[in-house]
């Protein structure tokens, strides 16, 4: 069953974030744009070229008014010892969530049972809690910010122009579509 168009399970966790442990729940993602996004652990080669290009482009998402948790099967305490003592992870300024006993990873179907880890899942939420956009990737693929924040800017556009869509490659400013009958073999 997909995820898409889903609520978002009750989930209560610690996070590393500026310098503190904060507390996060499904309640703290309501009202606003988020990003989920899953990686197998810390201290390891993929993940933090990935966190790192979400770190770049904190400025985008924050214009954007998107918050971004980055999820492991790690402790949060894992989380600050690689915050201080990477370059890379050192410039994350989003929370980090701790989900060692897995809920998180199960609720977003991403935990891998015989590894203990999760899979590179992206969840993009939207404010009423709902899962918009989801990518789960092979553990040797790492992702790509840039193209993460044209699928938000797109999700958001669709969200507040309902009955247009955007179609393949777009970006913002471009030329949306509006479903119709005369469409239909037009494209």
């Amino acid at each position: 069953m997909s995820l898409i168009g889903t609520e978002i399970k009750p989930f209560k966790a610690t996070a590393f974030k500026a310098g503190k442990f904060i507390d996060v729940s499904e309640a703290s993602v309501k009202g606003k744009w988020s990003v989920f996004f899953f990686y197998p652990a810390d201290f390891t080669f993929v993940c933090p070229t990935e966190l790192e290009d979400l770190a770049d482009n904190q400025a985008e998402f924050d214009k954007l008014g998107v918050e971004v948790y980055g999820v492991s099967t790690d402790t949060h305490f894992s989380h600050k010892a690689w915050h201080d003592t990477s370059k890379a992870i050192g410039k994350i300024k989003y929370a980090l969530i701790g989900d060692p006993t897995a809920k998180l990873s199960r609720n977003f179907d991403v935990y891998i049972e015989e590894a203990g880890l999760a899979d590179r899942g992206t969840f993009v939420v939207d404010p009423d809690g709902k899962i918009q956009i989801l990518e789960i990737t092979a553990g040797g693929v790492g992702r790509n910010a840039a193209e993460l924040i044209r699928k938000i800017k797109a999700a958001q556009y669709v969200a507040a122009h309902p009955g247009e869509v955007c179609p393949a490659k777009w970006e913002e400013g471009r030329k949306t579509l509006a479903p119709s009958l005369d469409l239909v073999g037009a494209i």
